[in-house]
């Protein structure tokens, strides 16, 4: 009986997983540029369903969203794989300790508390990713004073890969976790009925 109800959870769970990730992944083909970031830099809310996801059904849930998202997106990558998992890695330093902050007291501050304190990690765990591993990756195509020139063009304190980083990246990335975090306490309460049923 018991060993029954498991299966029933775990086969609800995954299915749960599965359609998020699909729009998780339909999602990442719309991209807008803001004109205060570099153009390279391309915001999209497909971290959305992970964070969703997370919240309703824990960190592991958020996680498997994440990857099954960027593996779908494998099949149409311009990086080998190397945006991905870039993609990945930053949308993960923003979904667990959202989740795990929320799933300790499921109130609305304490979902605000998890976005921030999330928000802030993806913010530095993407400087550091584009600063260790995109960016010297597209240095392979584009030489980086070209690429440095992009952030110079839309603010001149860009001068170097560092401030690159510092003045474009970090704040790109506070501006998207911002977004994605509006748009979780907006929907999460009217979809979380949904993704709770049957578990």
């Amino acid at each position: 009986m018991i060993s029954q109800t498991k299966k029933r959870l775990s086969v609800s769970m995954m299915t749960k997983i599965a359609m998020l990730s699909v729009l998780a992944f339909i999602l990442m083909q719309f991209e807008l540029i803001l004109p205060m970031f570099p153009s390279f830099l391309k915001i999209d809310v497909s971290d959305l369903p992970a964070v969703i996801g997370a919240f309703a059904m824990g960190p592991f849930a958020g996680i498997a969203i994440s990857a099954i998202k960027n593996m779908l997106h494998l099949f149409q990558t311009s990086t080998g794989g190397v945006g991905e998992l870039a993609n990945f890695f930053v949308a993960s330093a923003m979904i667990v300790p959202a989740s795990v902050i929320y799933m300790k007291n499921k109130t609305k501050k304490s979902a605000l508390m998890g976005l921030i304190v999330g928000t802030v990690i993806m913010a530095i765990a993407g400087g550091f990713a584009n600063y260790f591993v995109l960016i010297p990756f597209y240095t392979a195509f584009m030489p980086i004073d070209t690429i440095i020139e992009l952030g110079t063009v839309v603010n001149p304190s860009i001068v170097s890969l560092e401030t690159l980083v510092i003045f474009g990246i970090v704040p790109f990335n506070i501006v998207k976790g911002l977004v994605l975090s509006i748009l979780t306490l907006v929907l999460y309460k009217r979809i979380s009925p949904i993704l709770h049923k049957g578990l």
